[in-house]
């Protein structure tokens, strides 16, 4: 299996003056479930190179184990200070692409072009993407036969409830749940910071960082299904 997980490279968050980028337990949870499933890995980003961890994702109160994993795993720490350019890949070349979330995404990835064309590649090619938290805003732009690739579909993402909790309503250049609702979709949702995971089709989405395992699973449990029946 060859997994693509595109990664923001954007860290300012907004005009507060705060730094953002990727959350770090979306990004290390997922990538420790596709190591240890064997499959080959490629990390990208809009700029490439080392991508912005957003630091509140890794203050005490947010470690999991998949972070303290990743803080004593030298490959892992290497492959994402290495980012490839975003715009040099090929949907082509991968099984799957995979996007954590974070509060960046919502500034670069949601509006690259490269990004939308490469999300349009793989849905188009008949294979899965998948993305986590903040990562589904990043469809906002994406369509499939002229229409929101979202629309019609059950999808969740990170709640309007969640991004108030984390005082970044009016901070946000949109609400992911409000954009989604917008396009079309069917959104769903649990309760603020619980595990929840969406599978529609060739589209998984997973609601906040506590989902980030279940949607690396859901990915996975995908994908092994189609190579059994291929």
């Amino acid at each position: 299996m060859k997994i693509l997980m595109v990664l923001t490279s954007h860290d300012r968050l907004g005009s507060t003056g705060r730094k953002t980028g990727f959350w770090l337990e979306e990004f290390a949870a997922p990538y420790f479930v596709f190591r240890d499933a064997d499959a080959e890995i490629t990390l990208v980003s809009p700029k490439g190179g080392q991508p912005p961890i957003d630091p509140k994702s890794d203050l005490p109160e947010n470690q999991t184990p998949a972070m303290a994993r990743f803080k004593e795993d030298k490959r892992a720490q290497q492959a994402l200070a290495h980012t490839l350019r975003l715009a040099d890949v090929n949907a082509e070349d991968f099984d799957t692409v995979f996007y954590p979330g974070g509060h960046g995404p919502m500034w670069d990835l949601a509006e690259d072009r490269d990004s939308i064309a490469l999300i349009e590649s793989f849905y188009n090619a008949g294979k899965f993407v998948a993305f986590v938290c903040h990562a589904p805003g990043v469809l906002r732009h994406v369509t499939y036969k002229g229409e929101p690739l979202v629309k019609g579909k059950r999808v969740t993402g990170f709640t309007n409830g969640e991004e108030a909790e984390v005082q970044l309503t009016k901070v946000v250049p949109f609400l992911v749940e409000d954009e989604l609702l917008r396009l079309g979709a069917i959104y769903e949702k649990v309760r603020n910071w619980q595990p929840f995971s969406i599978v529609d089709g060739r589209l998984i989405t997973g609601q906040n960082p506590a989902s980030s395992t279940s949607a690396a699973q859901t990915l996975l449990k995908q994908l092994k299904a189609e190579m059994v029946m291929a």
